[in-house]
């Protein structure tokens, strides 16, 4: 990186590529885990990269205007990255948030200037449990505002623009980083982007890469199994729906987590490795040594840790 950078903006990517020596020794894998820590970013999570990528092409296409308001739907990380985008480029940013996600969230997005509707959950809703109900909800309000106000929708869960950011960026980080040594890439979706992205990526330099997609344990949607429980822990991801930038081509197969395996993981990396990472990447690490125990000799898998364990705080992640 640039000892001086024009703007933060500059310091978006280029993120730390690190093995998890300690935690798979400890655990009893053989394979290497290396994890790509994406909390590095100035809005600490790999929505940093998709947040910047999409206002550009935005820009470029003439979708986006000087002087117009940027809205959009988050679970909190997506929010913080257009709200540091926004803060640079100089435009007024709406993110539109259920109640259900994390206070801290909300609170790092008003700190960007931004401005911050949060909308309630569905009935039976539960805090820290956002299903695809809460989402549509989100949805809806977001669309209602952008009608409103004539705002540029980023709409992530569509844009071609977010797995380009990954297919360009964090894919071909990994890629020479670990000097093309990737046997296994194993990711959460959420959007879709980040898996969609990498594996992309990384299937062009080597098509024999498994690239194994992570879902929670109740609802694998993506696997074309059933709903059982849509609310679980793992904020941003899993919201029981097939994200319409998914590519199941890609795909060489499916992962699950429970919430007790994404927290027990997270305190782990957390207490064996130094790494602070949210509910996604303790599901990341999870399944990413579910996959290795099933490996055999030198093998590598490598993960996204997407964002900060600084964000949950106020939850039940770290006791």
């Amino acid at each position: 990186m640039d000892l001086l950078l024009d703007s933060v903006l500059g310091a978006i990517g280029k993120t730390p590529l690190v093995a998890l020596d300690r935690l798979r020794v400890a655990e009893g894998v053989e394979p290497r885990i290396l994890a790509k820590l994406e909390y590095f970013s100035p809005g600490a999570s790999v929505k940093d990269r998709a947040a910047l990528r999409m206002l550009e092409e935005a820009e470029k296409s003439g979708a986006l205007l000087p002087g117009q308001t940027v809205i959009e739907l988050t679970s909190g990380n997506m929010g913080i990255g257009l709200a540091v985008a926004c803060a640079v480029k100089g435009y007024r940013f709406t993110a539109v948030m259920s109640r259900g996600n994390s206070r801290e969230r909300w609170r790092v997005m008003k700190a960007l200037g931004a401005k911050v509707v949060l909308v309630p959950q569905a009935k039976g809703g539960v805090p820290g449990k956002v299903t695809g109900e809460d989402l549509a909800r989100v949805e809806k309000k977001a669309q209602e505002l952008a009608r409103r106000d004539g705002a540029f929708r980023v709409d992530q869960f569509k844009n071609p623009a977010n797995p380009a950011a990954h297919r360009d960026g964090t894919g071909e980080e990994i890629w020479d980083q670990s000097e093309g040594k990737v046997d296994n890439f194993v990711a959460i979706a959420g959007t879709g982007g980040t898996f969609v992205g990498v594996s992309s990526a990384l299937k062009k330099h080597n098509p024999n890469i498994g690239c194994f997609v992570v879902e929670p344990a109740g609802a694998p949607v993506l696997a074309g199994g059933r709903v059982t429980s849509p609310r679980h822990k793992i904020q941003g991801t899993g919201y029981a729906l097939v994200p319409e930038i998914w590519d199941p081509s890609l795909c060489d197969g499916y992962l699950t987590v429970t919430d007790a395996e994404a927290v027990r993981t997270a305190r782990l990396l957390a207490s064996r490795e130094g790494i602070l990472a949210g509910f996604s990447g303790g599901a990341n690490v999870a399944a990413s040594m579910k996959l290795a125990r099933k490996l055999s000799g030198e093998k590598t898998v490598v993960t996204i840790v997407p964002d900060t364990g600084l964000k949950y705080l106020s939850t039940d992640l770290f006791p």
